[in-house]
């Protein structure tokens, strides 16, 4: 595979507009590890290869641990691995992600503002809609993982 478009060449303008929603993301007081739990997952409901890799190695260099991580995809299985917070942010990711399904129902908005402030679920939104907006412009273009990258220039894995 290879990529169709580098999205970042044709318009860095563009680009740079979605770079500023992730600067404020980063400052806004949500939990950075929290919230790249949230892109994970995101990313995993997308199947955007380029974005998990690149979530799945930043939680790693957090010292996260690869089975915990392996789990997201199954977090509501996965008994006491995930906090509540954890697991509100997650069940508010896939409504949100999933929202021409779930049309964000009474019920998911009931539970996930228990347990965030209005705030937190604004900013939260705000992100989960940003690695949506990055989950389309690299599966769209074929953005290659850093993986791929990797292997393909040395031959092997790390």
């Amino acid at each position: 595979m290879s990529q169709r478009i580098n999205y970042e060449k044709i318009s860095p303008e563009g680009v740079k507009s979605l770079g500023s929603i992730y600067a404020y993301i980063e400052q806004c007081g949500l939990d950075k590890t929290l919230m790249e739990l949230v892109y994970l997952r995101v990313s995993q409901i997308n199947g955007c290869a380029y974005c998990l890799d690149l979530h799945m190695r930043a939680l790693l260099r957090k010292n996260l641990s690869p089975v915990k991580l392996s789990l997201v995809g199954l977090w509501g299985e996965a008994g006491p691995v995930f906090s509540e917070r954890e697991k509100a942010a997650f069940a508010w990711a896939e409504t949100v992600t999933r929202i021409s399904e779930t049309h964000v129902p009474d019920k998911a908005f009931q539970a996930a503002s228990a347990v965030f402030t209005e705030k937190e679920l604004v900013d939260m939104t705000l992100a989960i809609g940003l690695m949506n907006a990055y989950n389309r412009l690299a599966i769209s273009f074929r953005r290659v993982p850093q993986e791929a990258v990797l292997t393909e220039s040395c031959g092997t894995t790390l």
